[in-house]
């Protein structure tokens, strides 16, 4: 059989093309797994006595964590305005005291087809490496916990203008396992009118775990 420059041309971009997806899978495939260490770490770490929210009684009988599974669909590259002149804000805790944050900026993405946005907190007093993203979603008190949950986010370089927010990774606040923990409720501004079907799950003692969740 001749072949053709056409031929040859259209050979080429298929082989471009799956090879691009293969990488793509590929990604998702290794992204999954180091969750999945990162979630195995995060349990083992609970066991241990130093540390760990969880009392000597819940520590006996814990078993793992529960999360939804990985979902690349929640990680998003949100629009990013950092404010030129951050205010403080005094963000309650859930022990009726608060504490106090610097309104530090905002980030817009697109979830479930609809524009949501999150506004970005770092702490007051200068010891965070990290912004603090609490939220509420319309899982909490169905398949998240009640109270809501929290994302951390590195801080990005100066002039960046996106943002990546991953909410696989969102996680509880350890009040959530102990009401011995005062913890921040996430500010009316943060509460998405969406389910976040990702990150960690309700907690629930021994006897309540489903294996399936486990993730």
């Amino acid at each position: 059989m001749r072949l053709t420059p056409k031929f040859l041309i259209g050979l080429g971009l298929l082989v471009v093309i799956g090879y691009f997806l293969t990488d793509l899978v590929f990604n998702d495939n290794q992204y999954a797994v180091r969750l999945r260490k990162t979630r195995q770490e995060k349990n083992d770490a609970f066991r241990r006595v130093d540390g760990s929210p969880l009392s000597q009684e819940q520590r006996d009988t814990f078993d793992s964590l529960r999360y939804f599974a990985p979902n690349p669909d929640y990680r998003v590259e949100a629009q990013l305005e950092v404010y030129s002149r951050p205010d403080t804000v005094s963000m309650a805790l859930t022990d009726g005291k608060a504490e106090n944050y610097l309104r530090w900026g905002r980030a817009s993405f697109q979830l479930n087809q609809q524009p949501q946005q999150l506004t970005l907190f770092l702490k007051a007093d200068g010891q965070d490496s990290t912004l603090f993203v609490p939220f509420t979603d319309k899982t909490n008190g169905f398949t998240s916990y009640g109270g809501g949950r929290y994302l951390d986010a590195a801080l990005p370089p100066a002039g960046a203008t996106e943002l990546a927010l991953d909410f696989n990774e969102a996680y509880n606040p350890y009040c959530a396992y102990n009401d011995a923990y005062a913890c921040p409720v996430p500010p009316t501004d943060n509460r998405l009118p969406i389910a976040i079907e990702a990150g960690e799950k309700e907690f629930h003692d021994h006897a309540d775990h489903a294996a399936g969740d486990k993730e």
